[in-house]
């Protein structure tokens, strides 16, 4: 199993989450091809909407084949726990729109989401 996290905005994670899909870097497929049954997907919201209000909250976490029982955190809550987050520059990263999680990472986030790890 491979975690990933995925940048999108919470309007368009509220959208796939009621669909019952995933969406990652603007419709494109590449990332979500890199994506295999029961991997681990964690939405990171930056903003609440493209250009609008900032939020930087991980909205959502689940399986692919989902699991939407997320409750959303805020990234302060986490920061300090995470390894993503260690570095001075950690959110350059996250301009890729698709990062891969450090196994402790994905529990942390399951954790203190409320969702099944």
């Amino acid at each position: 199993m491979t975690a990933w996290l995925g940048v999108v905005a919470a309007d368009h994670v509220r959208r796939a989450v009621a669909l019952g899909i995933a969406q990652i870097g603007h419709g494109q497929k590449s990332g979500l091809a890199r994506m295999r049954a029961g991997d681990q997907l964690v939405y990171y919201s930056p903003r609440d909407t493209l250009g609008g209000a900032v939020l930087q909250e991980f909205t959502a976490i689940g399986r692919v084949a989902y699991d939407t029982s997320a409750t959303p955190v805020p990234l302060d809550a986490v920061r300090g726990d995470l390894e993503l987050t260690a570095g001075p520059n950690w959110g350059y990263q996250l301009r890729r729109g698709l990062v891969e999680l450090s196994d402790a990472d994905a529990a942390c986030l399951a954790a203190a989401t409320g969702a099944p790890r």
